[in-house]
């Protein structure tokens, strides 16, 4: 995993304790999963519309807001970059049309 996603989850972890006057990320985890979600939904439109309008340089920015954000939604669950990474490793090499076929047998959608 990167450097980058390493100190990031570290600091994320830091934050649940943090006060939320003093602290953006410790406030949307005092505002709960659902306020988390709604601001993960937010930066993902947000990014759709970058692609869709060519601008690159908008749309690493508002990745970036995405993938943070993300971060946010994982730690709140107690999971870390790591565990979407192994997942990631998982599948690699095996074709989408394969995977998502799996999922359908196995009831998943």
């Amino acid at each position: 995993m990167s450097d980058t996603l390493n100190r990031l989850a570290t600091l994320l972890e830091e934050r649940k304790s943090a006060d939320p006057q003093t602290s953006y990320v410790a406030k949307l985890y005092a505002k709960g999963m659902d306020s988390i979600l709604k601001k993960v939904g937010e930066e993902a439109a947000e990014t759709i519309i970058a692609a869709k309008n060519g601008d690159n340089k908008h749309l690493i920015y508002e990745t970036a807001d995405l993938w943070f954000h993300t971060l946010v939604m994982l730690a709140k669950a107690n999971l870390k970059p790591q565990d979407i990474l192994d997942e990631l490793a998982k599948r690699e090499g095996l074709s989408g049309l394969v995977e998502k076929a799996s999922r359908v047998e196995k009831g998943a959608k």
